[in-house]
């Protein structure tokens, strides 16, 4: 299936504007995983992010099986060539003192793991899964040049970052005359929009991409979330987030979710759908991550590509979340479906 490509970000190839997210924070199975992976890709997507940490059921102790499954379908399919691939480095992979951070050391061990993990010999882009304080910005950006000069990595980009430090590392990278990232990628959501204050008006500048990962706020946007009942079998329930839940879905919060779901009915469309077209609707955000989990998930999250909101329905929905300004990281929350 055909799909409109985009730049990624300040970089030359071609992507589609949304990308599958291999968390697999919900998927225990290897062979589902795969037909998830497989339905992005039937369905026109070219874009795939991972990170060495990434594996089935969010369990550190299975990290590294998201770039294996990756890896593996990829040959089996044999189109390893169309695919663009994202991963990421820096995030604890160990209990040794140099199982995690930005050193030199720590990145050209670990972009080793992960091609072999892949069983490709380059990764198209390269990001620091978060900022770390421990190392210099020269030492971490000397080591990704040197990866990409080695044809190891062809682009780079930034996870998690302030806007600042994300100026910093350009500032760097220009000083020792090394290829300036292309992208980064941080929350972004209905539910947070704390881009907007300084991270939309920083790439409105240098003309980088954003990847939004999140776009349905950890599953509270996806339709499956009554904001006056907690149902029974989601993620949530049961789960030591569930005081997180209680704590966030009231007031202003369930006012979003209730706007995003009475649109979606309105157009007839999901929930899920929605969300995300929303995501895409702001000229900041080059690609929105699905982090589905199952096939079934996938199919219904693509079809956020065929929406293209109303005004009427934009300005509802931006009225209903202009009012909650909330991080939902700091109520517990990390990447979602």
């Amino acid at each position: 299936m055909q799909r409109e490509y985009i730049n990624f970000g300040k970089g030359g190839v071609m992507v589609t504007r949304m990308a599958l997210g291999l968390g697999f924070r919900g998927q225990n199975d290897a062979d589902e995983a795969k037909k998830t992976i497989a339905a992005a890709l039937d369905g026109g997507l070219n874009l795939i992010d991972c990170a060495n940490v990434y594996g089935l059921g969010d369990n550190r102790r299975f990290a590294g099986t998201s770039e294996i499954i990756l890896g593996e379908l990829l040959k089996d399919r044999g189109d390893r060539d169309d695919v663009v691939i994202t991963s990421k480095v820096s995030s604890p992979i160990g209990p040794s003192v140099n199982d995690h951070n930005t050193s030199r050391w720590h990145i050209m061990r670990e972009v080793e793991r992960s091609l072999k993990r892949l069983q490709t010999d380059r990764i198209d882009v390269y990001l620091i899964h978060h900022f770390d304080d421990t190392v210099g910005y020269e030492e971490r950006t000397r080591a990704l040049e040197d990866l990409v000069r080695d044809g190891k990595i062809r682009y780079t980009g930034l996870c998690n970052y302030q806007a600042w430090q994300v100026v910093q590392t350009l500032r760097v990278q220009d000083r020792i005359n090394a290829g300036n990232l292309i992208t980064i990628q941080n929350p972004y959501s209905m539910l947070n929009r704390e881009l907007e204050d300084e991270i939309f008006p920083m790439v409105r500048t240098t003309g980088l991409g954003i990847m939004a990962y999140s776009p349905l706020a950890v599953g509270l946007l996806s339709g499956d979330y009554d904001p006056d009942r907690m149902p029974d079998g989601t993620r949530l329930w049961g789960s030591r987030r569930s005081h997180a839940f209680n704590r966030v879905v009231r007031g202003a919060a369930a006012d979003v979710i209730r706007t995003n779901a009475q649109v979606a009915k309105r157009i007839g469309a999901t929930p899920a759908q929605v969300a995300q077209a929303w995501v895409l609707s702001h000229p900041e955000i080059t690609i929105a991550i699905s982090g589905a989990d199952t096939a079934e998930q996938m199919q219904d999250n693509l079809g956020a590509l065929d929406i293209t909101l109303s005004e009427e329905d934009l300005y509802n929905l931006n009225e209903a979340s202009h009012r909650l300004r909330i991080t939902l990281d700091g109520a517990g929350f990390e990447d979602d479906r």
